[in-house]
């Protein structure tokens, strides 16, 4: 017992002089004792202890036993760093994540089942018509009312008469995880076979005769519905959640979380700025008001501004308009009304010349390279990163052309990224044809310039394999 005054004081000292208090809780968080550091101190401890010629090199029976008991202070270290980081959001992680999340009210979300169908053309085409298209987000359905929506864009031809497509599940859930072996009776309701005729993608599609003659073949069940959101986009979720009730932010989430919704943002007329009026974007505060004053006899409404997927469908009262509407009906001020507004929706295609180095790319004729399976397989893993980085924008955020570049060089075995230029869909100024009005016509931005968008204006990524020449 006389010798452990001694041990004591010799460790305070030691954790004086080494920068113990460093480690810990500190002002940038908690950080852990690294192990070299963890021994350091214990070969520094036994030496000013048993003395300075004690062995404590590599292999030496003491040595290991200070090794053993750092590594397990290590262990402990690392599960208070755990233990510290799992009592934020902005650090948490895995279920410790999820019970911050449901303390505020908000779980988990799940993800969107996928899957593959066949699509078939067991008929001949129309007189007229030489190919038949079903653009990204169409809406197919089952006989139980599940609804579905194609991943990718497909063609049907003469030439191409069956495509296999990826498919995704409109809401999420493990009950959208629709098995075609499931059966009620002599019917299949969770089998994908019909399409969805208010879905207004499929309106020349609907028009040219294609519900008639192509058919719909779901085999394979879909997966993945019982999974969900990974941690930083359930993260960057719980961070934006409004802490209070009655406000904008609240309003904002609800909306956000509702299926069909890519993006929203809640205006307020009076508030702030009001993007209904014709004046938005182009005003001069010095030399008007910008609106008049509110009619206190008329009903006082706040615009959500709401930038849809491609799977969702506007209109009707199952549409996205009515289901927004649902959603915050219990978050709005009482007597205050809200106007569910659509985002202007600007196309964006990228044209750009890719040189290649290091990739199973045949050789030949341009016109040969770009025909290759390969290059078509490089293009679509190409569009995924633009698709990603455009998807990321916010309302009238610029689609900037060095961020293209900087995306496309990512990918491995690109070498260079020339002559880029964006396509914009419809152009910013409608050209005007004065016999038969405005025409509705893309717009060729200049070479690596940006495509600058209004502030009611979200950027939607459309996929032209024709623009990406590979070299």
């Amino acid at each position: 017992m006389t010798d452990q005054p001694d041990v004591l004081s010799i460790d305070a000292s030691i954790t004086t002089s080494s920068g113990t208090p460093g480690f810990g809780v500190t002002d940038t968080g908690f950080a852990p004792k690294p192990f070299g550091r963890l021994i350091a101190e214990k070969i520094a401890l036994a030496q000013a202890l048993i003395g300075p010629d004690v062995d404590v090199t590599a292999g030496s029976p003491l040595r290991s036993l200070l090794e053993i008991a750092a590594l397990e202070d290590a262990r402990g270290w690392a599960a208070l760093a755990a233990a510290y980081d799992n009592l934020f959001v902005s650090t948490a992680t895995g279920a410790a994540l999820t019970q911050l999340g449901q303390e505020l009210g908000i779980q988990r979300p799940q993800l969107e089942a996928t899957g593959t169908i066949t699509l078939t053309l067991t008929g001949d085409l129309p007189a007229g018509v030489t190919e038949l298209t079903m653009p990204n987000g169409s809406r197919i359905s089952t006989p139980g009312g599940h609804h579905v929506a194609l991943a990718e864009d497909v063609t049907l031809s003469a030439t191409t008469k069956s495509r296999d497509v990826s498919v995704v599940a409109f809401y999420p859930g493990p009950e959208n995880n629709l098995d075609p072996g499931k059966t009620s009776g002599n019917e299949h309701p969770e089998m994908i076979d019909r399409w969805n005729g208010n879905d207004a993608k499929l309106a020349d599609f609907v028009a040219a005769g294609g519900p008639g003659i192509v058919t719909i073949k779901h085999t394979l069940p879909l997966q993945g519905g019982e999974l969900q959101w990974d941690d930083t986009r359930y993260r960057t979720l719980l961070l934006a959640a409004p802490r209070t009730l009655w406000t904008v932010d609240a309003v904002q989430i609800a909306a956000s979380m509702v299926p069909g919704v890519r993006q929203v943002i809640v205006h307020d007329g009076v508030g702030g700025l009001d993007i209904e009026q014709s004046i938005f974007g182009d005003f001069n505060f010095i030399e008007r008001l910008f609106s008049n004053d509110r009619d206190l006899g008329s009903p006082y409404y706040f615009s959500v501004l709401i930038a849809p997927t491609d799977a969702a469908i506007w209109d009707g009262p199952d549409g996205l308009a009515a289901q927004v509407a649902a959603a915050i009906e219990d978050l709005r001020p009482i007597g205050i009304f809200p106007r569910i507004v659509k985002a202007a929706q600007v196309s964006i295609t990228v044209q750009a010349s890719i040189v290649v180095q290091g990739l199973p790319i045949p050789s030949g004729t341009q016109a040969t390279v770009n025909a290759s399976s390969a290059a078509a397989d490089l293009k679509a893993r190409l569009f995924d990163r633009i698709r990603k980085y455009i998807d990321g924008l916010s309302f009238g955020e610029p689609v900037r052309a060095a961020e293209i570049t900087w995306t496309l060089m990512n990918e491995p075995g690109i070498v260079d990224v020339r002559n880029l230029r964006l396509i914009r869909f419809p152009s910013s100024v409608p050209i005007i044809d004065f016999l038969g009005g405005p025409q509705i016509e893309p717009e060729f931005v200049l070479a690596g310039a940006n495509v600058t968008l209004a502030q009611d204006e979200i950027a939607v990524a459309v996929r032209n394999d024709d623009a990406l020449a590979i070299s």
